[in-house]
């Protein structure tokens, strides 16, 4: 069996932290965030030609509407963006007069969107502790708390039965699991399904971004430990690692015709000279091949 193969798929392309790589199906194309600049940038990957706007603040996530354009993560709004047009439309506020902002997204198999909030991040992986919410917002644009007290909220994903939420704060280190109810939009019975133990930070680091394989095992982008893990949640168990030629590894998902390539997203904010000198690459996103399994298609906002 041949081992995975790590790539540059698109080089260098984000000065500060790239995140919430999402795979567009219906256009073959990545669609990820630069947070600290405002960027939500498009990379086609049939001609590798990629396309970016910037906006005012900070952008958490980017995900593709149905009706066209995107739900973004910006600043303490969740907003839709028309590509074209550049307009920005504001459909929630919340956490008004914070250093809070938005970070990590996704929607669920009602085209639902999930997404938290994290307490001002001065250096990298350091926020004020418990500032941060989990949100969702329906198709009509109703905003609902679910969870509270959080570090800095990041991945998520769910089973395929979407019986299961799984779900990252990265500052305990824990990946916590739901119970999910699609169909009124509540978790409840929260639980730990993988905790990083203490003395662990230099090789599994924080972790970040999350996907799901259709195995139902689950994928973990580890924040300064140059490292994406596969895991069973089901065990707590390590299954796979895969080392990047960067320290800050932000987030993943699976990606290209099949659904059988893992695009990796990582982050060159404030990395001391010395380390910019030794990962020349930090800020790239990263592609993996010859990998045993499949992704799953992402879904759109409804909204």
């Amino acid at each position: 069996m041949s081992s995975p193969k790590v790539e540059v798929a698109i080089k260098n392309c984000c000065p500060t932290i790239g995140e919430g790589p999402h795979w567009d199906e219906v256009t073959q194309s990545l669609l990820y965030v630069d947070i600290v600049t405002g960027g939500i940038h498009k990379w086609d990957s049939n001609t590798g030609v990629e396309e970016k706007i910037n906006l005012d603040g900070s952008v958490g996530f980017a995900v593709p509407c149905d009706r066209g354009g995107y739900v973004v993560g910006l600043n303490q709004t969740i907003s839709h963006v028309d590509w074209t047009t550049k307009a920005v439309t504001t459909l929630a506020e919340v956490e008004q007069g914070t250093k809070n902002r938005f970070n990590d997204a996704k929607c669920d198999a009602l085209g639902r969107l999930w997404a938290g909030t994290m307490g001002f991040e001065s250096i990298p992986g350091i926020v004020s502790g418990g500032e941060g919410n989990l949100y969702s917002l329906s198709a009509d644009h109703k905003i609902t708390k679910h969870v509270g007290s959080i570090d800095i909220s990041n991945g998520m994903d769910w089973t395929d039965d979407n019986s299961v939420m799984y779900y990252i704060d990265s500052v305990p280190r824990k990946v916590f699991a739901f119970d999910f109810n699609l169909q009124e939009g509540t978790v409840s019975n929260q639980r730990t399904v993988v905790e990083f133990p203490i003395g662990t930070e230099s090789t599994y680091g924080l972790p970040d971004g999350m996907c799901i394989d259709a195995e139902g095992k689950i994928w973990v982008a580890c924040f300064s430990a140059s490292r994406v893990y596969r895991f069973d949640p089901e065990t707590g168990k390590t299954l796979q690692s895969i080392e990047f030629p960067a320290t800050n590894i932000t987030s993943v998902c699976f990606g290209g015709k099949n659904l059988d390539e893992l695009y990796v997203t990582s982050s060159s904010w404030k990395l001391p000279e010395d380390s910019k000198d030794k990962q020349p690459l930090a800020g790239s996103v990263f592609r993996v091949t010859n990998l045993t399994v499949k992704g799953r298609a992402p879904n759109n906002f409804k909204g």
